[in-house]
């Protein structure tokens, strides 16, 4: 094998449960296997299945992971392998949740490994935290609810982003991870509240149901990385049962810094800076909550969203991968193309600062 520093994790699957798995893409029966991380002869009895929509079709699969003998793993009860196949750079997902973190929100932990099942290299993955329990813990935050995205209902809305028609329920949209009756009750009624109250009353209220300076800074985290999914899905949330409110943390941010979900183009100014969604926009309907908003974006904008900041970042991550993109039998084709992201990713930061402190003005007038 080249000379890497990436950790290898190497999983053994029946061959008969490894049949079951690749003909039953859609099922979300998990087989059993173990895995053994790097030279260690320490093995983890595990549960793994595919995971996501519709990266299940591509060639190169995502996982799901669950630990049952030992039952943690470093901490973690489970993990996410996503495969980043649409990404030319397989690194727009952690900058985007490194990016997250170094500007206030919550975002999951996520490195790069290598994955060889029964012995085949499958090639360079990003292992990604479980938002969960243990995510609240390893933290030392609150306990509380955490809430998934799963499709586009989840648009702080109370019509369906499918067949344009009322929701079923109003927690549509939403999968409880962790949490109880009061979470999900508490759930409903600011989606409630958020499509029903007066103007006077949302200003009023709002600021009890949701943490909105820890809002705003994840709009400002999806504007900057332009992640067009990310208002309606791409996103959990979490409940602080101290407090009550809720926080919002990214997931699934791959189709970012200047390419879509399919890892074409998109142009720096695809995304407007008032963003999407019936939340972000009666937040910033509020002139104190927009003039947050921009104090938030200034900041951002001067101290973490430049050239100078993410080069570095950008290079570190592309350099340590770099050498086990040649065993990636699924990417190592496109070599050519992953040696240019680089420069690509740094002219759209560029360029995507540039363009929203030029748009700056629609919040102010």
């Amino acid at each position: 094998m080249t000379n890497h520093n990436l950790p290898i994790y190497k999983v053994f699957i029946h061959p008969k449960d490894l049949s079951d798995l690749r003909k039953e893409i859609w099922s979300d029966e998990p087989v059993p296997a173990y895995l053994t991380p790097n030279q260690s002869k320490k093995k983890y009895d595990i549960d793994i299945v595919y995971r996501g929509s519709h990266i299940r079709e591509f060639v190169k699969k995502s996982y799901h992971i669950k630990f049952y003998k030992p039952e943690f793993f470093h901490g973690l009860k489970e993990f996410h392998l996503n495969a980043e196949y649409k990404d030319p750079s397989m690194i727009r997902n952690k900058l985007s949740f490194d990016f997250f973190s170094s500007i206030g929100v919550l975002a999951p932990t996520s490195r790069h490994i290598l994955l060889v099942i029964n012995g085949k290299t499958e090639g360079v993955y990003l292992q990604l935290e479980s938002v969960d329990e243990q995510f609240l813990t390893k933290r030392n935050i609150q306990n509380g609810a955490i809430f998934y995205a799963i499709d586009g209902d989840a648009n702080f809305s109370l019509i369906s982003d499918y067949d344009k028609g009322p929701k079923k329920t109003l927690d549509q949209g939403y999968e409880m991870k962790c949490g109880n009756e009061e979470d999900l009750l508490a759930l409903q009624e600011l989606i409630f509240k958020i499509n029903t109250l007066t103007k006077d009353e949302f200003n009023q209220e709002i600021g009890s149901c949701v943490n909105i300076e820890k809002y705003l800074r994840w709009l400002t985290g999806i504007t900057c990385t332009q992640n067009y999914d990310g208002f309606v899905h791409n996103y959990s949330l979490y409940r602080n049962h101290n407090t009550g409110l809720f926080e919002i943390m990214p997931w699934d941010y791959d189709a970012t810094w200047g390419r879509d979900v399919n890892g074409k183009v998109m142009d720096y100014d695809y995304l407007r800076i008032q963003g999407f969604n019936t939340l972000t926009a009666r937040i910033l309907d509020n002139p104190i909550y927009r003039k947050l908003y921009c104090n938030i974006l200034e900041e951002v904008l001067d101290k973490n969203f430049t050239i100078e900041k993410m080069q570095p970042k950008v290079e570190r991550l592309h350099s340590l991968i770099q050498p086990a993109i040649i065993e990636d039998p699924y990417k190592k084709k496109d070599i050519t193309t992953f040696n240019n992201e680089v420069e690509f990713i740094l002219t759209f930061v560029r360029d995507r600062n540039s363009y929203i402190k030029s748009q700056m003005h629609r919040l102010t007038n």
